[in-house]
């Protein structure tokens, strides 16, 4: 039985026993017939011990450095003491290794057991405390474009390494995209949730990338057979554009596929019947810089896999759209830390982690 079907047996106890309908002897009998009860004796296996681990060993099942990891505590807002829900506790910096563990790579929590010396059960409750951590301190830099990195001269700089890397646009300071996360067949909702194009239930993100490797936007999650221009509309970015995307009183542009539409602060490729070479030509080098997008979505399954294991992504079971927003988080601190595809393409050096985490 799942562990939420076990604790619901163990409320439905209580009640029954509150009403007299059980006795004492049967109550505790059922009650303790019903806990949970590790799969394995984890205790067999040693606590953690993060002196124990090397950086090699770090870099691999974390992507983090082990000398970073202090820092990453620190910025992200974990505390030096977690405590969860039903009492277990444990250190910030486990907590952070638990919950960049089980992100970095599709992994059960039975296996997490073996290498943290804790309950599954224990692991999981941390994880979702961590994650809750996280998203509720920071999904705000994914959605605000009040940030000191998104301020009106860096934008123009985008704009600029874009342009020297051979984009025919001289204000295109970054890239817009939606993205498409498969998911879990689920039980209900599946009209909503199934993607006709890439024909997979799934939830769907509308991002901006900038030349830097930053995600400066991430709205969502949205249903799987929303439309891009539909995300669009939905998430108000077009509204902030036109606050935010100026310099010196120019306008600055994002650039899109054929799905969006156009205007002063967006630009997409010509979509005539018949297209002139000029266009054609534009068309061709507008994509070859804007490729970057989809560079950045496979940096993110790249070192945090956990996001495309469809299996595990369960509408109403997991917080799939959270764990995704932690996922673009973590990618951007990693951007922060470490040389990136992107940045080192349009050679434009991104911000420092300190400076992202203001």
């Amino acid at each position: 039985m799942a562990l939420g079907g076990l604790q619901s047996v163990r409320d439905a106890l209580i009640l029954a026993r509150h009403e007299q309908c059980i006795s004492d002897t049967e109550f505790v009998l059922l009650f303790e017939y019903n806990l949970s009860k590790p799969l394995f004796p984890y205790w067999k296996f040693e606590f953690f011990d993060l002196d124990s681990w090397d950086d090699e060993e770090c870099k691999i099942e974390l992507r983090f450095s082990k000398s970073d990891l202090a820092l990453l505590q620190r910025l992200l807002g974990i505390p030096e003491k977690i405590t969860c829900q039903q009492g277990s506790i444990c250190s910030g910096i486990e907590g952070l290794c638990i919950f960049l563990k089980r992100l970095a790579y599709p992994c059960r929590y039975p296996d997490m057991a073996i290498r943290f010396g804790r309950n599954p059960t224990e692991i999981c409750l941390i994880f979702n405390e961590v994650l809750d951590l996280v998203y509720d301190a920071h999904h705000h830099r994914l959605e605000s474009w009040n940030q000191p990195f998104l301020s009106p001269e860096l934008l123009q700089n985008c704009a600029d390494a874009v342009h020297d890397k051979g984009a025919p646009l001289e204000n295109c300071f970054g890239f817009i995209d939606g993205t498409v996360r498969p998911i879990a067949r689920p039980k209900y909702y599946q009209r909503q949730m199934y993607n006709g194009h890439k024909r997979v239930h799934s939830i769907k993100f509308q991002s901006v990338v900038l030349p830097n490797g930053l995600i400066a936007n991430l709205a969502g999650p949205y249903e799987g057979k929303r439309h891009d221009s539909t995300m669009l509309r939905e998430s108000g970015l077009l509204a902030s554009l036109r606050q935010v995307a100026f310099h010196n009183n120019q306008p600055l542009c994002l650039y899109g596929d054929p799905a969006y539409p156009l205007g002063i602060h967006l630009q997409a490729p010509f979509r005539n019947r018949e297209l002139t070479p000029e266009m054609m030509e534009f068309n061709k080098a507008m994509s070859t810089v804007r490729v970057s997008v989809e560079w950045m979505f496979g940096n993110i399954t790249k070192y945090f896999s956990f996001v495309d294991f469809k299996r595990q992504m369960k509408v109403n079971l997991s917080a799939i759209g959270k764990i995704y927003c932690v996922a673009a988080l973590l990618q951007n601190a990693h951007t922060c830390l470490y040389e990136n595809i992107v940045s080192q393409t349009f050679q434009l050096q991104s911000p420092t982690i300190n400076e992202y985490f203001w």
